[in-house]
This record gives C-alpha cells, structure tokens and sequence, in this order.
C-alpha cells in the first residue's frame, strides 16, 4: 500500500511542478511516468536492505537462488526507472518492466498463500494488490506512449 501513496503522492507533486511551468512534467504522462520512476526506486531499494530476506521468502520454493533473484529483479527495477527517464528507451523500459511486474506477480500471489510477512506485516492483499499492479502497468503503458 505504501508504494501506491508514493507513486499517487509524487504523481501529484510532479504535476503540480508541471503547472508550474517546468516543460518536462507539464502533462499529466509526463508527470506519471516521472513518479513511476520514483516508485521504482523506492521499490528497488527494498531489495538490497534487510527486507530483502522478506522478499526472498515471498519467492516460489520451485525457483533456485531465490536471494540473487531479488537482487536481480532490484538491479532491473532500477535500469527500467533509469529507461523511462531516456526518451530512445522509454517504450522499451516501459515493455520491460511491465514484463517485470507481471513475472513479479507470481511472487505476491505465493507470499498470499503462504502468509509470508513483511517487516512482521502481512504483503498487501490480492484482492488489492491485483488492481494495484494493473494501475501500475496501465500508467507504464499509457506514459511510455508519448
């Protein structure tokens, strides 16, 4: 729940720099695709702090290495906040984190069943995460697109 107030809160605060006057936020794509990259950031740093041990239990048992997994899709979490930001990548960054956002699905459906905590809390729903991770590929999508 936590990464979707950022993303909605920095949505926000970007556009209302965009009205501003400042030309690279000035719409509300522009402004959506700067705050995806801030929730990406955000989301990438979990990976690499101690709640990486967290996101590594939420990893399927049928999937080897599950740690170097969540440094890895870390790793790509950042390259893709870092293509959005460049114009020639953008749609391709876009493309692949929404392939990564679908692939990491499987990982908050198996944290669900399994009750895996994070921090001590339980992960965030399905019934919410499902429609959060749809708004999250629907803005990649729809601000990738200019």
């Amino acid at each position: 729940m936590v990464v979707l107030i950022v993303l909605l809160v920095s949505w926000l605060v970007f556009r209302g720099v965009g009205a501003t006057g400042v030309h690279n936020l000035a719409s509300w794509q522009d402004s959506a695709r700067y705050a995806l990259v801030v929730m990406f950031i955000f989301t990438a740093a979990a990976h690499f702090s101690k709640m990486k041990h967290d996101l590594a239990r939420m990893i399927p048992a049928y999937f080897p290495r599950p740690l170097l997994i969540v440094y890895v899709t870390g790793i790509l979490e950042l390259l893709g906040a870092a293509g959005l930001l460049l114009p020639a990548f953008r749609r391709l960054a876009g493309i692949c984190l929404i392939a990564l956002l679908v692939g990491m699905f499987v990982a908050n459906i198996n944290a669900a069943q399994k009750g895996v905590t994070l921090h001590g809390k339980p992960p965030t729903p399905l019934w919410l995460r499902a429609p959060m991770q749809i708004l999250f590929i629907a803005l990649l999508w729809w601000s990738t697109r200019v």
